[in-house]
């Protein structure tokens, strides 16, 4: 009965893994496959590729210009809030994206 009680708890416990997991791939804009999400009526992938590869690098992996934005020390040490801003505004030596993106625009990067 013990090992019963034991790999019910560890199913349950995988399985919320899971679904924890395909949660957050989603709310960075990609899905399992890596496949980019449309968040409203925009694409962030292909928004990613025009107005922040040249800088972030293709994957986000950093560039010469740009931080490293798969990092999970970075990703975990800054709010979706920051990460509006830094693209509205600029932020050090990031230029300011809010007059040639809407706000969806830049819902959508945060959440890619």
């Amino acid at each position: 009965m013990k090992n019963r009680v034991q790999y019910l708890a560890l199913s349950l416990g995988l399985l919320l893994f899971l679904l924890t997991a395909q949660q957050a791939l989603l709310a960075r804009g990609s899905t399992s496959t890596g496949e980019p999400v449309a968040q409203g009526n925009v694409d962030a992938g292909q928004l990613f590729a025009k107005s922040c590869a040249k800088c972030h690098g293709a994957g986000g992996g950093g560039g010469a210009r740009g931080r490293n934005l798969t990092s999970a020390k970075w990703q975990g040490s800054v709010t979706d809030e920051r990460i509006f801003n830094s693209i509205a505004n600029g932020r050090e030596r990031m230029p300011a994206f809010g007059k040639k993106l809407n706000d969806a625009q830049i819902d959508a990067l945060v959440a890619y």
